[in-house]
């Protein structure tokens, strides 16, 4: 342990040295993140306590979301001249990922198949087990409507705190629209006070590279080969099913619908990718894809502000999309149940519905898988079998979640006339760590 701990000081001073000669911040990501898993596999649990270096990372992302989400939803809203722009902008945001999330359930269906990953599985029951109860519709809204705000920001609920934020922001546009000097000292508050996140926001983004090399080192020392093996079709499929989504849906829309160079796109958002892999979390990974949708990708804050918050809550490609369906695939061959076309088309409109209907749940991925298996009638017990690999399949559709946020910002921002094409196309790559001075 001790050991580990000696040369994670000698590579968290390497990382320090790399910032102080200005090599890029994505660049020093990825090594992190290397050099993580390397130092992770090597002394196995003995670089456990490395891991709390990630664990206070995650904290201090965590410690900033909220107010961030309160500050962007304000101030995007307030900028819209007229109020009838928030209902189409919601629309239009919403229905993109309805539909990212239908073609991803598509492609986790296909990919199954193709991979067969249930066979030769055998299921051998876990006493342990206890399946997570579906809530119901009536429970679902509840969760959504803010009763306390404040109750609701100290357990982490994301979708009531946006749309207590949301009647803030209504509230501000119609008091404008009558007496504007009396709302200006809020706005002229709300105003300072989101330029102060973004600053917070920049303080603690400077320290991603030191987390991300605490949370891979944690990550390769849990998870050995050995627990990786018997189940590695399943992690195929997930990863290859992310891969394909990544290529074809949003290579597609950067390429066909904003008509960008999809390379040049891929070079700008790795951050998020990195971030987004390494965390395992959208809403950790939410500070990063907002500096990254804003200063290399070139969407205005407005629509940033809006798109952003609701897709690291509701944009579930990955988790409620691709993942669902090559659960209920897997757990389908295990149990030797033959499954038709009607079932295929229930697969993927469940996971859209369940995308949408979990946001306001903890573990959607869990959730929105058991909403699946319920809606086909496959044994729930079966979903046991996947949940020992779950962390390693967590980071692709966490990656994909957060990519499709960042896809989605753009084609929105470049159907209202928001997004700067020049800049994305001649200006040079603004690194997320401006000077903090």
């Amino acid at each position: 342990m001790l050991a580990s701990l000696l040369i994670a000081l000698v590579i968290l001073i390497f990382l320090y040295f790399l910032k102080a000669k200005k090599v890029g911040f994505g660049t020093r990501v990825i090594l992190a993140m290397l050099l993580g898993v390397g130092l992770g596999a090597i002394f196995g649990e003995e670089a456990q306590k490395v891991g709390t270096i990630g664990s206070i990372y995650v904290s201090l992302i965590k410690m900033i979301v909220m107010p961030l989400v309160i500050a962007m939803i304000i101030t995007a809203v307030t900028q819209l001249t007229d109020p009838t722009q928030l209902r189409k902008l919601g629309l239009k945001t919403v229905a993109l990922f309805l539909a990212t999330t239908g073609i991803a359930a598509v492609i986790g269906i296909l990919v199954a198949l193709a991979i067969d990953p249930g066979a030769g599985v055998q299921f051998v029951k876990d006493a342990s087990f206890e399946a997570r109860e579906i809530p119901t519709f009536d429970k679902v809204l509840l969760d959504l409507v803010p009763s306390n705000p404040v109750n609701e920001m100290a357990n982490g609920k994301v979708i009531p705190v946006i749309i207590f934020s949301l009647f803030l922001a209504v509230a501000i546009l119609i008091e404008r629209s009558r007496k504007p000097e009396t709302v200006q000292p809020v706005m002229d508050f709300l105003n300072s006070f989101a330029k102060i996140m973004f600053r917070v926001v920049k303080l603690v983004i400077a320290l991603t590279p030191y987390g991300v090399f605490g949370l891979m080192t944690s990550m390769a020392a849990k998870y050995g080969l050995s627990s990786l093996l018997p189940l590695g079709e399943v992690i195929l499929a997930v990863y290859v099913a992310c891969l394909l989504h990544f290529v074809i849906t949003y290579g597609s829309l950067v390429t066909f619908v904003a008509r960008v160079n999809p390379l040049r796109f891929l070079k700008k958002i790795y951050p998020v990718i990195a971030v987004a892999f390494t965390t395992r979390s959208s809403y950790a990974t939410l500070p990063v894809n907002m500096e990254v949708i804003t200063k290399r990708v070139k969407v205005s804050e407005k629509i940033a502000s809006f798109v952003a918050p609701l897709g690291a809550t509701i944009n579930m490609n990955g988790c409620g999309g691709l993942y669902p369906a090559i659960v209920a695939i897997f757990v389908a061959r295990v149990f030797n149940i033959d499954l038709g076309f009607t079932d295929y088309l229930l697969i993927v409109g469940s996971a859209m519905i369940a995308s949408i209907g979990t946001a306001g749940v903890p573990g959607p991925a869990t959730i929105s898988t058991t909403v699946v298996l319920t809606s086909l009638g496959l044994p729930l017990e079966g979903f046991a079998l996947v949940l020992g690999i779950d962390a390693i399949i967590d980071m692709a559709r966490t990656a994909i979640n957060a990519t499709g946020t960042t896809v989605s910002s753009l084609i929105i921002a470049n159907s209202e006339g928001e997004f700067d094409r020049e800049a994305f196309n001649n200006g040079t790559d603004e690194d997320l760590e401006t000077k903090i001075a």
